[in-house]
């Protein structure tokens, strides 16, 4: 758990699993005692197919103990290095799960590759709202906006809440760069402008990252800056130009494997968190597709 953040009228609390390197946050305002969860995680032991909720509970604790009115769950994109945690969250706290209007390309894909059958809908139907690029929304009285930031994903999104951006996985802290690219529907190239709308809001507008995989030279860190960010970070800072920065992305992500969860990961993010549905015998099987991941990466 890392300290809380104040900003203006609104307070920022993140939450660190350190199993998957991420960062969820809960967003909330203080007047009106109104708030979001972003990027939650749901604990997952892939080697013994056992799931666990500690991280949710964190969360619930917290957003408990201060009497806050859940409204949003938010996915910045179909994470492929964590379950999300959010159908367990809105059971027992209620609020709306939201993602990019583009999950349905992620699921017209991965539906195949996963052979999720003609019963799963991929129309981003089992998500409460789908945000299309430029879209506004409320936590209380904090105005919200939606950036369509695709290029890690076609489904990915940031979001600017106050004076700041919650970039998901497009940006990570200045020592380590910004995000692969080379997922289905990738492009390293759309990345770069993708960073760029991002990088165009005020030097001092904070930058809230999904995950950090800090060198043994300091601690885990969340949050940055946009100065910062066109300063010091290494892949996109303003001296590094688009052609320069797709060549540096897409060498790099050749050396790259595939995230350890990438599997149980994909499966139930493009079901907005559920799991898939239960077999005659009553039991909920995650499939393996052999052969078949690789050729997607």
């Amino acid at each position: 758990m890392i300290e809380t953040r104040l900003d203006k009228n609104f307070k920022i609390k993140g939450f660190f699993d350190k199993e998957t390197s991420t960062i969820s946050y809960v967003v909330y305002d203080m007047i009106s005692k109104k708030c979001a969860v972003i990027d939650s995680v749901l604990d997952f032991d892939f080697s013994s197919g056992t799931i666990d909720y500690h991280n949710a509970e964190k969360i619930i604790s917290f957003i408990e103990k201060m009497k806050l009115d859940l409204e949003w769950l938010i996915e910045t994109h179909v994470h492929a290095d964590h379950l999300s945690a959010s159908p367990y969250i809105q059971k027992k706290l209620g609020g709306k799960i939201g993602i990019s209007e583009k999950i349905s390309d992620i699921q017209n894909i991965f539906g195949k590759t996963f052979n999720a059958g003609t019963e799963f809908q991929r129309d981003g139907s089992q998500f409460d709202r789908l945000f299309k690029d430029n879209d506004e929304y409320k936590i209380g009285s904090i105005k919200c906006k939606v950036i369509n930031t695709p290029g890690h994903t076609p489904a990915c999104t940031a979001h600017v809440i106050g004076n700041s951006i919650f970039v998901g996985d497009t940006l990570f802290m200045p020592d380590l760069g910004s995000a692969r690219a080379d997922f289905p529907g990738g492009d390293a190239r759309e990345l770069y402008r993708s960073i760029q709308k991002i990088l165009s809001y005020p030097d001092d507008t904070l930058i809230f990252v999904c995950h950090d995989y800090p060198p043994t030279s300091r601690k885990v860190e969340w949050v940055t800056t946009v100065g910062e960010q066109k300063k010091k970070n290494i892949h996109v800072k303003t001296s590094i130009g688009e052609d320069e920065f797709v060549k540096v992305r897409e060498a790099r992500d050749k050396t790259l494997n595939m995230p350890k969860l990438i599997i149980p990961s994909i499966q139930v993010n493009m079901r907005a968190g559920n799991l898939p549905p239960a077999e005659d015998s009553g039991d909920v099987f995650i499939k393996v597709p052999i052969n078949s991941m690789k050729n997607l990466v």
